[in-house]
């Protein structure tokens, strides 16, 4: 395997894994349909940047809320039935706005209502799928398996979004929302075909002392605080795609509105299929570091670019450096978290990293209308690049992090 080749040997060594790699694929196809559908819908019957934001804050609570549950009961129960449970919940929400989007006069208030369920569904989901990874294959192989991930994801996230704007534009919102009904589909039936993975012999019952163990243990290591914190600083600040709507008018509509969307994508695609380097790297915490400041800039190249070429490249360079930070920080996790609180420090990840884009949205939205979409843009870009730093001077431990030499607190876990 190439130094800088995607290494796919966990697909070909685990079964488990590679029907739950195609299922979720299928899955987060969909998903990023939707995910573009969704503000979509609500920008053409409002009109208004600030109303995106807003639904944004309205997935934020529940998603914090339910993280929280649904790492709990990622390590109390089965999680590969926690996560059939969320995708056939999700499907038939996303069935609602389908069915709203056919109305004569579809309601703005199902959109609100909808996208909340949506986000408490995710929150029970994400943490069952994280903490299940690491019990799919061994843990020299999880440096590969997060690119893999990652991969995954980029696929779904460029897919999705350019169909999504083909879609919009050609058939409409309800054969949009049709389609990622089906993908849930496909996605339930991978699951399963697969084997049922129980929880650690020593998981705790689900209860609020359990859940404040999990963050007990995430504060007592600064490490795993860099990892979170980070990522909060950059997303709240650098992301821009509660505007993608009002900068796709400018640039020529729907059809452009697909490219904003995938372009970030197609950088973290790049950044995948030329992981194999990340095996050589041991300064973790320094790459993740560096990888967001390069977020930062990203954005703010983007908020400059006087032409849509422009402003794609420097999405492509933005997701290309979030993924690059995402595999570092989810291989930290899985290397030093042991697998009895997997779930529960899974639970607080997803709120590091879902929090921030939610929060970012609704910031991205409100300062745009109190200013203007470029202000937004590369004002964010800018206060992302020096939170970075200033979080970088505040944990020294994280940013000497070093795989090499820091004690990790997983057991070696083999493979199903």
């Amino acid at each position: 395997m190439g130094a800088a080749s995607l290494d796919i040997g966990p697909l070909r060594r685990h079964r488990d894994f590679r029907l739950l790699f195609v299922g979720q694929e299928l899955s987060t196809f969909g998903s990023e349909v939707t995910y573009v559908a969704l503000p979509f819908q609500t920008y053409q019957l409002t009109n208004s940047t600030l109303a995106v934001g807003l639904l944004s804050l309205a997935e934020f609570v529940p998603l914090i809320v339910m993280a929280f549950v649904g790492g709990a009961l990622s390590d109390a129960f089965d999680r590969r039935r926690l996560i059939q449970l969320a995708e056939l919940g999700s499907g038939l929400a996303i069935a609602v706005l389908m069915v709203n989007s056919l109305l004569p006069h579809p309601s703005v208030a199902v959109l609100f209502v909808v996208a909340p369920v949506l986000a408490a569904l995710y929150g029970i989901l994400r943490p069952s799928l994280d903490a299940l990874v690491p019990r799919l294959v061994t843990r020299e192989e999880l440096p590969a398996a997060a690119a893999l991930e990652g991969f995954r994801g980029t696929l779904g996230s460029i897919a999705g979004p350019a169909v999504a704007g083909v879609i919009i534009a050609g058939a409409g919102l309800p054969v949009a929302y049709a389609l990622d009904v089906a993908t849930f589909g496909a996605s339930l039936v991978a699951l399963w075909f697969m084997r049922a993975v129980p929880p650690p012999p020593d998981a705790p019952p689900v209860s609020l002392s359990s859940i404040a163990e999990g963050l007990r243990y995430a504060r007592s290591r600064q490490e795993l605080l860099g990892t979170y914190g980070v990522d909060i600083i950059a997303m709240f600040f650098g992301m821009p795609m509660a505007l993608f709507p009002a900068i796709a008018k400018g640039f020529g509509g729907a059809e452009v509105l697909g490219l904003l969307y995938a372009a970030p994508a197609v950088g973290s695609l790049l950044a995948t299929v030329t992981s194999g380097w990340v095996a050589h790297v041991h300064r973790h915490g320094l790459a993740i570091i560096v990888a967001a400041g390069t977020w930062g800039a990203a954005i703010i190249g983007f908020g400059l670019a006087p032409n849509l070429a422009l402003a794609l490249v420097g999405l492509v360079i933005a997701g290309g450096a979030d993924m690059v930070s995402g595999i570092f920080r989810m291989t930290i996790w899985n290397q030093t978290i042991p697998d009895r609180l997997r779930g529960r420090l899974a639970g607080i990840e997803q709120v590091s990293y879902t929090s921030g884009p939610l929060l970012g949205n609704l910031e991205a939205g409100v300062v745009a209308s109190l200013a203007s979409v470029r202000a937004s843009v590369v004002s964010g870009g800018v206060l992302c690049v020096v939170g970075v730093a200033l979080a970088a001077i505040a944990l020294p431990v994280f940013r000497r992090y070093d795989a090499r030499t820091t004690r990790t607190d997983s057991p070696p876990v083999g493979a199903l």
